[in-house]
Parts: C-alpha cells; structure tokens; sequence
C-alpha cells in the first residue's frame, strides 16, 4: 500500500514530479511535497534510467556519467589508463569526459569513495571471476579485424564436462569456422586458445571477440579455416582466491601442471571424437595471454609431439624456466613451426617477466618471432595480438 495525500499516493506524486521533470528539465523539491521513501526511491529510479552513459561522440571523445549524490569522491577506471576524477554535479550525477579514444572496445568501471562499482545505465558487460566491469565501443571502419562485419559468421559451442583430473565441474567452448560441416569430410586444424588470471573459459569470446576476428580474417583470406578450443585454464581453482597469486611458486606450477594433465586427458580427446579435426604438429597449435600465455609455452613447448605452433601473449605466471622447461634445446627448433612472443612495451605485469623470457630462450638457441607492441596489459593487446597470430598458422615454417 502506498500512502495517499488527498486521493493521490506518494508514487503518484512522484510520477508527477518526474513528468515535471521531463516537461522543464528540472527536478521539484519532493522533499517539500513528501517524505515518502517510495517517492525518493521512484526519483533515484528515474534519474538512473535517464543518464546516459556511456555516451560516445562523433569525434571518438566518450562521456561517463554516474549517479552517486552521497560520494565524496569518484574516478572512472578506464582499461589501459590511470584513474580519472570525476565532477558532481547540482543533480549527485558524476560525469567526465575523455578521449578521443581509438576504435575499440574497453573495460571500465567507477571508483566511489575507493570502491569499485559498475555502470547501472551500460547493458554492455566485461565478464570477469574476480573484477567484472562495463565495456563501452568506440566504432572504427570494417577493416578492423574485431569490428562485426557483413561476412559469414562461424559457431560457437559450449561443453559442460566433470573433470576428474581437477575434481570440479567446468566447460569448454569450441569456434567452428563458416561452412563447417559435422558429417562432410573436410578437416580442420586446430587451435587451442587459453584465457588469462580471473577470466572465464568465455573470455576470449565474450570479451576478445575471437570468433569475430577469426570470422573477419577468414572471409578476407587471411586465415585459413580452423577450429578454435577455449577451456577453462585453472588446473588448480584455489588459485583465484589466493592472496598475491603471482608470488605463489609451488600453486603456479600445479595449476600448469594439473591444466595440462586435464588438456591432454580431458578436452582434448572430446574435441578429436566430436569434431573433424587433423592430428599433428603441423595441424595444432596452442596460445594464450597472460597466465594463458604462460600454460600455453609450458604446454607446447613440452610437447612438441603434439603442437607444432605456440603463441604467448603477455605470458605469466612461468617462476623458474630451467625447472618447467628442463629438455628445451636447439632440437626445437626442427620441431616447431612457430615460437610467438609477444608483449605490449607499457606492460607493467609481465613486460620484465617478457624480457626474462626471450633471453632465456636464446641461451637455450630455441628460435623464436619477438612481438612489442604499443599497450599496457590489456585486451586491446590481446585482440591485436591474436589478429596478428592467427594469419600465420598452418601455412609455412615461419623464422
């Protein structure tokens, strides 16, 4: 029930007031016609609605907006750049604006008096297990690989399997190219593709737009067809509640263990049984970003029996190479089709770890392709990156 003032109720008049609102852009002073919390709650609602944010410019400059009229302080948390203040206004909106930002697509949340909070005006989301945000898009011309573009699109499925390797539940998700045909006799070679620390096994699609870029690189004829794997990279989940994770040597090394013992036993084997797939070095390949990057070198390059192709984007979580690598040699190199390693030059995370990387390799004489590329530790890397790999895999030996 809704309290009523002579006939008429408190959201009643709320509703009033806000078609005041609407008719001369300014807000009554409810207050002095109700104390009624529906009232205010219907006000908060209102407004809420009505923010736009973000609101995306003709000349790529992107306005945030953020109701939060009892904050001290709010900052926007732009993927790739420091934390920016943001101004209250008479209404308790904050907003800022910046830019112009590059076509693309980036992750964002507020920060309210130190909390994290997201956009409740943005439907568009970055999932994450530990630190889930809004996105916004800047568009940019159809030739960028990650833009939705008018070309065939392919498909993507979702496995749901028990793992007894790990002892949990979990799923994996599998893109196969435009034209794939379950029952014809083409085959396809294979990509497995590993996410990075706090995503999901959806990461690469839900926020990398692989299926996008390889839909794009495809149809251009950049990219020869292939079946791309996403599992789930925790071979040891109590990773993602471990304090300081990159600090934890002997849990580094589990989840890369267990990951792979779950890979080879586990998904591996289901990919092959139901999909057209070819078998071989020369036909599969292994990449990830970040802790993905990580399992992806400890994987391949351990069995290069099996993946004649390997990519580390922004690698981690690798704390001693002698010890996870101990029979790499030259005689790698007659092996592998493709060593990729590659990390954005502002990368404060992993760019020493990076530098670590390649030195180490060269004293092993293991040839390898150096990738840097302007960026920090971001999915504006990760995407360019993956745009950049995937053209070159299944085709010739690359040096």
């Amino acid at each position: 029930m809704h309290k009523c003032f002579g006939g008429f109720s408190a959201m009643g008049i709320a509703l009033a007031a806000l078609a005041a609102f609407l008719a001369v852009g300014t807000i009554p002073a409810l207050a002095q016609t109700t104390k009624s919390p529906d009232a205010t709650h219907a006000v908060a609602a209102f407004l809420a609605a009505r923010i736009i944010s973000p609101q995306v410019h003709a000349d790529d400059r992107v306005t945030f907006r953020f109701l939060d009229p009892n904050a001290h302080e709010v900052k926007l948390a732009l993927e790739g750049s420091a934390p920016v203040p943001m101004q209250k206004d008479d209404r308790g909106v904050w907003s800022v604006t910046v830019g112009p930002l590059a076509p693309e697509y980036y992750g964002y949340s507020f920060l309210a008096d130190g909390v994290m909070l997201m956009d409740p005006s943005n439907p568009l989301m970055k999932p994450n297990l530990l630190t889930p945000q809004n996105m916004v898009y800047v568009p940019g011309p159809a030739s960028l690989p990650w833009q939705t573009n008018n070309v065939p699109h392919g498909v993507i499925h979702q496995h749901f399997y028990h793992s007894n390797v790990v002892g949990d539940n979990r799923d994996f998700y599998v893109y196969t190219p435009p034209g794939y045909n379950p029952r014809g006799k083409t085959r396809y070679p294979v990509l497995y593709l590993l996410h990075g620390y706090s995503d999901a096994a959806d990461g690469w699609t839900a926020v990398g737009r692989a299926n996008v870029i390889l839909d794009n690189l495809i149809a251009e004829r950049k990219a020869v067809p292939m079946i791309v794997v996403m599992p789930l990279g925790y071979g040891a989940p109590q990773i993602l509640t471990a304090s300081s994770p990159l600090t934890h040597d002997v849990l580094i090394e589990e989840n890369s263990r267990k990951f792979t013992e779950a890979l080879f036993e586990e998904v591996m084997p289901r990919v092959g049984r139901d999909y057209r797939v070819l078998r071989g070095p020369a036909y599969t390949a292994i990449a990830g970003l970040s802790m993905g990057g990580g399992e992806a070198l400890y994987a391949g390059l351990n069995h290069l029996q099996t993946f004649g192709w390997v990519g580390a984007f922004s690698a981690a979580m690798l704390p001693h190479l002698n010890q996870e690598f101990p029979h790499l040699n030259a005689s790698a190199n007659s092996r592998l089709h493709l060593l990729w390693v590659a990390c954005g030059e502002q990368d404060p995370l992993v760019g020493e770890f990076n530098v670590e990387l390649r030195a180490w390799l060269r004293t092993r004489r293991v040839a390898f392709v150096k990738i840097e590329t302007p960026g920090m530790h971001t999915w504006m890397v990760w995407r360019g990156n993956l745009a950049a790999f995937v053209p070159l895999l299944f085709r010739k030996k690359v040096r």
